[in-house]
């Protein structure tokens, strides 16, 4: 299927719309995901507006332009520039995995945004997540060493070792989804190269920390959806970020790794469908 696209500063950037005047739902992913990880929530989401990109994380099928500045803070400007071109308000920002969206709040570019999701995703100064995301970023510095691993995951032992894919999800992802996450990289160099722009421009802690302290910014409702069991974003910071917003709650799940859409979709659906509409909801 042909989604649409729009050329952005940075390159083209694909995308799903469902379409229709409800409430607006942006829906982002990870790194070497594409929005396919949201494909058990959106159909239990009829009367929204869904609007899915495939984020310049290294599952797009387009590469961007050589000089994109794919940077954390480039992605979140250009996250902002997605919003405005697609001229979307009173947005129900929701991620996963990725956390780097919280920052359009510290970046003084969230007037767009009404309501926030956070799903298992980074915080604090946890970007790359865990050890398997400090390891990423040390494939990535050695030359080559990326597409090799690329082309590891091919096979389904590696997807689901242990420190591998097999901490993403209790839940298996079928092989044919997982292959339209690693193709791009792992087949086109241009797309290797936006993946590992990203991955080699993490901020320092101490960077990220500060961004992080700008987030009490935010007075709109944020909804917090952690995973107990997740391998990758510590317990303690669903609580610590539901805290941190004036108007902050949080939900944690059961039998659920980092990818809450892919173990517990149905869950999710249900709280998405009770979050917004009573947070979207008008007097009178």
């Amino acid at each position: 299927m042909t989604m649409p696209e729009i050329e952005l500063s940075a390159g083209p950037i694909e995308y799903t719309d469902t379409g229709g005047d409800g409430p607006v739902i942006v829906f982002l992913h990870g790194l070497t995901i594409d929005n396919t990880v949201w494909r058990k929530v959106v159909p239990g989401l009829g009367g929204y507006r869904c609007v899915l990109p495939n984020w310049p994380l290294g599952a797009h099928k387009k590469p961007m332009k050589p000089d994109a500045d794919l940077s954390l803070r480039g992605q979140v400007r250009l996250l902002a520039e997605f919003l405005e071109r697609l001229d979307l308000h009173e947005v129900t920002l929701v991620l996963n995995d990725w956390g780097g969206a919280q920052f359009l709040i510290s970046e003084g570019s969230a007037d767009r945004v009404a309501r926030l999701v956070l799903v298992a995703c980074e915080a604090f100064d946890n970007f790359p997540p865990g050890l398997s995301g400090r390891m990423l970023v040390r494939v990535g510095r050695i030359p080559g060493a990326f597409r090799v691993m690329l082309h590891l995951l091919k096979f389904r032992f590696v997807q689901r070792a242990p420190g591998s894919w097999g901490w993403m999800s209790r839940t298996p992802v079928p092989p044919e989804v997982m292959d339209g996450w690693f193709g791009p990289a792992r087949e086109n160099p241009e797309i290797l190269r936006d993946t590992l722009k990203y991955g080699l421009a993490t901020p320092p802690k101490q960077t990220l920390l500060e961004w992080t302290g700008k987030l009490r910014a935010f007075t709109g409702p944020v909804l917090v959806v952690w995973a107990k069991q997740d391998k990758l974003m510590p317990r303690e910071h669903g609580r610590r970020l539901a805290d941190l917003f004036p108007d902050g709650r949080l939900v944690e799940v059961d039998d659920s790794y980092t990818l809450v859409p892919e173990d517990q979709p149905e869950l999710l659906t249900t709280l998405l469908r009770e979050f917004v509409p009573a947070a979207s909801r008008k007097p009178g």
